[in-house]
């Protein structure tokens, strides 16, 4: 989707400007009623009450603007102001499947599943453009972190860092082992300042040891880079001589940076003739679900074209063009459109299969773990009645819902307007998919973080390699374990393992495929 810058919304320029000017303005900080009087970070946050209330997917579970009192939200940071009033209102909403809020954080409560406010960095890297390290990290043992993934032409892949390699030491420190916290939240000292050294700092210097056993340094400086989100693609051959396609997609980036990496991957593919091809999701957060179609419509078999691939839900205020704030938002083009010319009806918003390329494959694995969210399970999710899926791996984040951005001041707000299900009306899985149970075809397994991508020794990928030349996921008697008993045990007590990075982007970026629903709706 190209993205959609907004002005303000709810106030006019000319009164935010008015308010930054004048300092004896009434700031009114519990008012009843959303006012046209305030600092701007209290019309800011009116809006995200007022957006809320007419757009959220669930909008008819919020409190009233007195009984919430967006303004009572205060910090020094407006970005952490913002944030705390959306964590808030993301808890109303309740799930009457569990009884808990829909948005219940899975790190830490009162913390929002889904919603979150962006100063444009996350949307930046939809895009194709990041400005961090490059790189993420993962405990695979209480004393052992590991390197994720890193991003080739960022600072840490031009620093020779790889997926496996472990650290050792972070600025000089070596107290980085693992430790959760008091309430298993990821408020551990320990943990703390590796969150704060990675994600949060603009020069670090790791002690490193590779996967061979050699160690090195690397000093890295924060920078802006091109984001690949394709990490490895190649053919592997099973031990019964099938040529199995891998790929590592690692973020749905916008259409004009991913399509064509994704056409010359599964153009190769296709070429070397491949059976199988495995999808490597596992810490894919989501993004753009344009670029999600795509992938299904290069993996989906050519006879299904023309068939339903989902269908989209809106709120009611969306479909019954109840949704005045939206209307207001005007953006240029061919013609001028905003938001709210758009049909928000099922059936105006039903997408259908348009198979890509020339690769035939009847059976695909994705790898998944708890870091697999929206976008990706999107993409599984449309293929499951259309083929064979198998899914190996670790249970995924769960997150049926999207969002489209919705620009106040500098800011960007992204809470779920819509719900998705596939052809067979399959959607709602709120607690993510867990193979090998619930429906849901193949094996649950941990996360192999000793190996680097595409090795056929990888715990997952062994797994999926396995299963195409045996057809089964049983590890034959006396079989060398992929990975330790003190790995297994720690991915098997640690299910929140992964607290580092608690705001990574996870999130399903919705789109306009063309122009051609404008006007379908009155003004």
């Amino acid at each position: 989707m190209k993205k959609i810058f907004y002005a303000a919304l709810i106030i006019s320029v000319s009164l935010i400007a008015a308010c930054k000017k004048s300092s004896n303005s009434k700031t009114n900080t519990n008012p009843t009623e959303p006012s046209k009087i305030g600092t701007t970070l209290q019309l800011v946050q009116d809006s995200v009450w007022l957006y809320a209330k007419e757009d959220y997917l669930w909008f008819d579970q919020l409190p009233s603007y007195a009984n919430f009192g967006p303004r009572t939200f205060t910090d020094p940071d407006a970005l952490t102001a913002l944030t705390k009033e959306l964590d808030a209102l993301s808890q109303y909403a309740i799930n009457p499947a569990t009884g808990a809020a829909y948005e219940k954080s899975l790190y830490s409560a009162g913390t929002a599943k889904y919603s979150f406010i962006d100063d444009g960095s996350e949307s930046a890297a939809l895009n194709g453009v990041k400005g961090d390290f490059g790189f993420d990290v993962q405990y695979n043992q209480w004393n052992d972190l590991r390197v994720e993934f890193a991003y080739a032409g960022s600072p840490a892949g031009i620093a020779g860092i790889h997926r496996g390699d472990m650290i050792t030491s972070i600025n000089g420190s070596t107290k980085i082992t693992y430790d959760s916290g008091t309430y298993g939240d990821g408020s551990g000292t320990n943990l703390n300042f590796v969150s704060n050294a990675i994600y949060n700092s603009k020069t670090i210097t790791l002690g490193l040891t590779r996967t061979n056993g050699t160690t090195y340094t690397a000093s890295l400086n924060t920078g802006n880079y091109n984001v690949n989100p394709i990490l490895k693609d190649t053919v592997v051959t099973d031990s019964a001589g099938h040529k199995v396609g891998y790929i590592v997609f690692n973020s749905f980036v916008s259409d004009a940076v991913a399509d064509p990496l994704l056409n010359a991957a599964f153009a190769d593919f296709a070429t070397a003739g491949i059976s199988d091809l495995v999808v490597d999701l596992r810490y894919n957060g989501g993004g753009y679900v344009s670029t999600a179609e795509h992938i299904d419509n290069l993996l989906v078999p050519s006879a299904k074209t023309g068939s339903l691939m989902y269908n989209t839900y809106y709120n009611s205020n969306l479909v019954a063009g109840n949704d005045p704030l939206l209307h207001n938002q005007w953006r240029s083009g061919t013609p001028d459109y905003n938001y709210a010319q758009f049909s928000y009806t099922v059936a105006d918003n039903a997408v259908n299969f348009a198979k890509v390329g020339s690769l035939n494959i009847n059976r695909v694995f994705f790898i998944i773990t708890g870091q697999t969210a929206s976008a990706s399970e999107l993409t599984i999710n449309n293929l499951r009645p259309e083929m064979d899926v198998q899914l190996i791996g670790e249970q995924s984040y769960g997150k049926p819902v999207g969002f489209f951005d919705i620009d106040i001041n500098k800011y960007i707000m992204f809470t779920p307007e819509f719900s998705v299900q596939n052809s067979a009306g399959q959607g709602g899985y709120y607690q993510g998919f867990t193979p090998g149970t619930g429906g849901y075809a193949g094996v649950n397994d941990y996360d192999d973080l000793t190996k680097d991508w595409g090795d056929p020794t990888e715990g997952l990928l062994a797994d999926a390699l396995r299963y195409t030349y045996k057809s089964t996921y049983i590890k034959p008697a006396g079989a060398v374990k992929n990975r330790g008993l003190s790995q297994v045990s720690f991915a098997a007590a640690a299910p929140k393992r992964n607290l580092l990075n608690k705001h990574k982007f996870i999130g399903m970026i919705g789109k306009k495929t063309s122009l051609l629903n404008i006007l379908k709706r009155n003004k």
